[in-house]
């Protein structure tokens, strides 16, 4: 059984609104865009689709307009958050 066709459908969400940022996040490095990529993740549900059609097909437009709202506010708060940590030392995990 092969799992590349299932995805969680709030990634392509959060790059879409990182993509429409006025502030050109873009051009900045590819860590930092997935620093707040991964914490916008981690505030949002899992929502995994084979097919992204099929998850539009059965939403409401009320529900994509909640969906819309809570994937701004998490790239948002991603933003500020990695912002304000950007240059502190990260922990070690691992000793080595």
């Amino acid at each position: 059984m092969s799992f590349e066709s299932i995805h969680n459908y709030y990634e392509k969400l959060v790059l879409a609104a990182l993509q429409a940022r006025p502030d050109n996040l873009l051009s900045t490095d590819d860590d930092y865009l997935s620093d707040i990529a991964c914490v916008a993740l981690n505030q949002l549900p899992a929502r995994y689709v084979r097919h992204d059609v099929d998850m539009i097909f059965y939403m409401t437009p009320d529900e994509r307009a909640r969906m819309d709202e809570e994937v701004a506010r998490a790239v948002r708060t991603a933003v500020e958050y990695v912002n304000q940590h950007r240059d502190t030392d990260r922990p070690r995990t691992i000793s080595v």
